[in-house]
């Protein structure tokens, strides 16, 4: 029984904020190293403030509530902020999700911990509760925050770094406030247990709407471009139009480049959202025979074209992070 309150309550809350990515935006593979990660950095975390608490002579007490949560915060997030940095994370429920396995991991590793250390106390049902269902949560929920945080910034194209430090900071805090028992542990653990589900899931809702606008607005635009370039008629658009009146400022090879870049763009954004919409509605997803050709023949176009060149076709495509984000669903 203590095994299974201790351990089981934060896989159910992962596996229940899969269930709600409705896009199944999120990479099981990806998944999985957070998970391990989590694992990692539980580990870490033991020696660092082990050799922390020998050295810097303070009180466990003390240490526990104003230090240790620093380097467990840190270390959990770094595989996240890496994470997000590589474009490997499109939207804020991916972000909460990995955050959230992160947490996880470190909450498993912790737990094991605890449970072969104190072996004394495994007839008190109450501490393990109280580890499952409030410690395990806080761990996850405060990565996960990090997620959240980075990735509404960065999809409202706000500054990153200042929200990704907001969300270290609220991780910490949230950590410590948790750590110094202002309120009796059982209290804590049902505090934590109905509030990090609750926020998490009102916010799933919302981004799941926002991405659900994306996909439709978008859809249409680019549908109707590809339409124009394939029918010969580009040249008619406001598009095409602007890329005329910039093509003297390009060798001849790197104006066909841009062309041929634009309508394999398009073609493989709308491949895109096309599956991200098969997906929300649980229809099958046909693998498509020449994808990853074609992704490394985007990137070869990208290169020849170079910075200048992507910034010129910059108003005529729409490549937020989100928006490149997406071609990895078809990898």
């Amino acid at each position: 029984m203590k095994i299974a309150v201790s351990l089981i309550p934060v896989f159910l809350f992962l596996v229940l904020f899969i269930f709600l990515d409705c896009f199944k935006l999120v990479n099981k593979k990806i998944l999985l190293l957070c998970i391990v990660w989590g694992l990692f950095s539980a580990a870490a975390s033991f020696f660092l403030n082990t050799f922390l608490i020998l050295h810097l002579n303070i009180p466990f007490a003390t240490y526990s509530g104003f230090i240790a949560p620093f380097p467990e915060e840190i270390l959990k997030m770094s595989l996240l902020i890496w994470l997000i940095r590589k474009n490997h994370v499109g939207f804020m429920i991916d972000g909460a999700i990995y955050g959230f396995a992160i947490g996880s991991g470190f909450a498993l590793a912790e737990n094991l911990f605890y449970l072969y250390h104190f072996a004394g106390d495994q007839e008190n049902l109450m501490l393990w509760i109280t580890r499952g269902f409030g410690t395990a949560i806080m761990h996850g929920g405060a990565t996960a925050f990090v997620g959240i945080l980075g990735m509404s910034s960065l999809n409202r194209k706000l500054n990153p770094g200042m929200s990704i430090l907001a969300g270290a900071m609220l991780a910490v805090l949230l950590h410590m406030i948790y750590n110094f028992f202002l309120f009796p542990p059982m209290t804590s653990a049902l505090i934590i247990f109905f509030l990090v589900p609750s926020v998490m899931g009102f916010l799933f809702l919302k981004n799941e709407k926002t991405i659900r606008n994306w996909l439709e607005i978008e859809f249409d635009s680019e549908v109707k471009i590809l339409s124009m370039i394939r029918r010969g008629k580009f040249s008619e658009t406001k598009s095409g139009a602007y890329l005329l009146s910039i093509k003297k400022y390009f060798p001849a090879e790197v104006v066909l480049d841009l062309y041929c870049f634009i309508g394999l763009y398009l073609e493989l954004s709308i491949k895109a959202k096309s599956v991200l919409m098969l997906r929300e509605n649980d229809l099958p997803v046909k693998q498509e025979k020449g994808l990853t050709e074609k992704l490394k023949e985007l990137k070869g176009l990208e290169r020849n074209i170079g910075k200048a060149g992507m910034l010129a076709i910059s108003p005529v495509l729409r490549m937020s992070r989100k928006d490149l984000w997406k071609l990895s669903v078809l990898g």
